[in-house]
Order: C-alpha cells, then sequence, then structure tokens
C-alpha cells in the first residue's frame, strides 16, 4: 500500500503498519546505545468501533535478550477507532545493540463487547554500519 510502511499484520480486519527510522542524533554508539523511532498506524477494516486498550511489545537485543514492555493504551491515549479510520503514532526504542527487532500485540475490544488481541508485526532494529 503506503511505501512508509515496510511491514503489516491483519487481523479480524485491523492493520496495523509498521515504519521505523534509526536516530543517529539520539545514538550513542560509543556509550553501547542505539535509538530508532517507529511509526504505527492502526487501520480498522472491520465493520465495528474498536477501542485500544492495552499494548504488549517483545523487544529483542542483537544478543537475544528479550524485554518485555505492557501497559494501557499508546503515546498516553486509548484511541477508539470507526470503522474505516485509522490511528498514527510515533514512538521510540532504545537498545543496547546496534541490532535487534520488536513484535507485540494490542488488546482490542469491539462496540459489540468482543475483546480480542491485534498482531503488531515483527520488525527490525538496524543501525547503519559505520566506519571505524
Amino acid at each position: 500500500m503506503d511505501a512508509l510502511f515496510t511491514d503489516a499484520a491483519e487481523t479480524r480486519g485491523i492493520t496495523v503498519r509498521v515504519s521505523v527510522s534509526y536516530l543517529p542524533e539520539q545514538s550513542e554508539p560509543d556509550r553501547g546505545r542505539w535509538f530508532w523511532a517507529y511509526h504505527i498506524r492502526i487501520e480498522n477494516d472491520s465493520p465495528v468501533t474498536v477501542q485500544l486498550l492495552t499494548r504488549h511489545w517483545i523487544i529483542t537485543d542483537g544478543r537475544g535478550a528479550r524485554h518485555t514492555v505492557e501497559g494501557e493504551g499508546v503515546v498516553g491515549e486509548q484511541p477508539m477507532i470507526a470503522p474505516g479510520a485509522s490511528f498514527d503514532y510515533v514512538s521510540g526504542c532504545p537498545l543496547a545493540t546496534p541490532t535487534g527487532n520488536m513484535q507485540g500485540s494490542y488488546h482490542m475490544i469491539g462496540e459489540d463487547g468482543s475483546a480480542f488481541d491485534v498482531a503488531i508485526p515483527k520488525f527490525a532494529l538496524h543501525a547503519p554500519a559505520v566506519a571505524e
């Protein structure tokens, strides 16, 4: 669809699209810190309005260490997404290695009372190679 988004997953008519950018200005490789921003678009192609209640992330660094993040909503919101609408937000992720990946799920509730998890596609975090 949109060239901006490199990864997508669809669950029950809800599509989660991801675009990721390495941020060299917020990274300090000599101190073992790399930072990425990721842009998420949640599209509702289902027939009911849904609300995003919680998020669950699994962040894996280049050494295989896994870190789980759970919490209410995203960027301080629990957005309602009507049929045909979408919700966008941008957040960030620091790692102690120049590579890694993220994946997860959002827990949603439909206006019909159904509760379900929506997959967030696995996406790579790769810092560009830096000449020594």
